[in-house]
């Protein structure tokens, strides 16, 4: 989580504050209510001669903010590694028995996702070694749910037409939604009142909810993000980047 400054701004003080307050149980003991003041009108003048300690303060307040929120990204990994990478709800493309993983938590209401979808097509064509494994991660509203809802439907019923499903939904114009992605379903030759009946059972339900509990585990909150080895990466970072934390995942295998 990275703070704004407003908010390192309030922790800054608050700990200032907290500072001031720890004198209270030394100077119960030696020093009188006149003294204590004295001490805090101390502190107070120091920071004022001094503020670059503040901005000392607010940068190692940061640090250690990632740092935390690293170790626990790090452990939820450790965690969870079975269910983000091996999933029986996930869908699986690229080479399924591939040495390096790409995990990617997508919308199909994201234009980020939409513009991200080459760099996975890209990265398939050109690395026969890489699994891509696909999370239906909807959190842009109803329509999204709605499209999720379908393509786990889709991808339980057929499987073989998941992936030309995926991409004329994702580059679709327009929001995705129901209609839409039934639609889309419907032109691939999909029996509708078969799909249906798997859309209103007890899977897509449980397979977004999984990807919620792995995504607030991870602390993802948007999409395009991606798992890769023990990297999570947030955002449409581009080809590039993605290429560059394969290549680390491969050779931290070797």
């Amino acid at each position: 989580m990275k703070f704004s400054p407003l908010r390192l701004a309030k922790l800054a003080l608050s700990s200032l504050m907290g500072l001031m307050m720890l004198m209270a149980p030394v100077a119960a003991g030696s020093l009188d209510a006149t003294q204590q003041d004295e001490v805090r009108q101390i502190i107070r003048e120091y920071l004022i001669e001094n503020p670059e300690v503040i901005a000392e303060a607010l940068e190692m307040l940061e640090i250690r903010s990632k740092q935390k929120e690293e170790n626990a990204r790090n452990e939820a990994l450790a965690s969870m590694q079975d269910l983000i990478f091996n999933s029986d709800k996930q869908v699986v493309m690229g080479n399924p028995d591939g040495d390096v993983t790409v995990v990617e938590f997508f919308d199909y209401n994201c234009g980020f996702c939409k513009r991200a979808h080459k760099d996975m097509v890209d990265l398939m064509a050109e690395d026969k070694g890489l699994r891509i494994v696909l999370k239906e991660f909807p959190v842009l509203g109803q329509g999204s749910v709605e499209a999720a809802r379908i393509a786990i439907a889709l991808n339980a019923m057929a499987p073989e037409l998941y992936e030309e499903f995926h991409m004329k939904l994702l580059l679709n114009p327009g929001a995705a939604n129901l209609d839409k992605a039934l639609n889309v379903a419907e032109s691939l030759g999909v029996d509708i009142q078969e799909l249906e009946s798997i859309v209103n059972s007890e899977l897509p339900s449980q397979t977004i909810q999984e990807v919620y509990q792995i995504a607030d585990t991870l602390g993802l909150t948007g999409t395009p993000s991606y798992v890769i080895g023990k990297q999570v990466v947030f955002g449409a970072v581009g080809v590039e980047r993605l290429r560059a934390s394969i290549a680390e995942a491969r050779a931290n295998k070797s």
